[in-house]
């Protein structure tokens, strides 16, 4: 049977960013929920057993914390564009789905995000 997708995610990864346009989210970090689905140019990884052919959890991670640490950011929409490029830079995937959302920002709503879609 062949393998058609292959597909890594991140999720529900909670990280403290600076990030918002108000007065009040430039003062203080606040939770972000970053997803990532990636996937993967060549479907069939586990062929080679290699972590060359693939992504490293780690790495992904800790350029993400990198990346907030660095920086405040008004939108999510460029948190989520900036997430994108990490991602391109190992040209491994065919397709990816960066999404990020902010919990705690209506009491009414479970959360507001936004989502963006790369595709080569």
């Amino acid at each position: 049977m062949p393998i058609t997708a292959s597909k890594f995610f991140l999720k529900d990864y909670a990280v403290p960013i600076s990030i918002g346009i108000h007065d009040f989210e430039k003062t203080r970090r606040q939770t972000v929920i970053i997803n990532i689905e990636m996937y993967l140019e060549n479907p069939t990884p586990q062929q080679s057993d290699c972590i060359d052919n693939t992504i490293n959890y780690d790495f992904l991670r800790s350029e993400i914390e990198i990346l907030t640490k660095q920086r405040h950011f008004n939108l999510q929409e460029t948190l989520c564009e900036e997430i994108v490029k990490i991602i391109i830079s190992k040209n491994l995937f065919k397709k990816i789905i960066v999404s990020t959302s902010k919990p705690d920002i209506y009491k009414d709503c479970k959360t507001v995000g936004f989502e963006i879609i790369y595709e080569k």
